[in-house]
């Protein structure tokens, strides 16, 4: 079953409240996308422990409704 990219949208927004989130569907199948996460709580972060933090946000959905994500992450340039 595909995910909606508002419901990532809505997930990641959820356990970061100041994120700026765009989601792409990559494939136009639901199951394939991009998502650019811009949030001020990224800093300090590694990008790996940013990436985690996306990845904790929905929840296990990775590998199961959501296929593939191609994940871009970074700090506002005023954080």
């Amino acid at each position: 079953m595909a995910m909606e990219a508002s419901e990532i949208a809505r997930l990641i927004k959820d356990a970061l409240p100041d994120a700026e989130v765009r989601i792409e569907d990559l494939r136009g199948d639901g199951d394939h996308y991009a998502a650019h996460v811009i949030a001020a709580s990224f800093k300090g972060k590694t990008r790996v422990q940013q990436h985690q933090m996306v990845y904790q946000a929905l929840r296990g959905r990775m590998g199961g409704e959501l296929h593939a994500m191609a994940l871009q992450t970074s700090v506002p340039d005023k954080a």
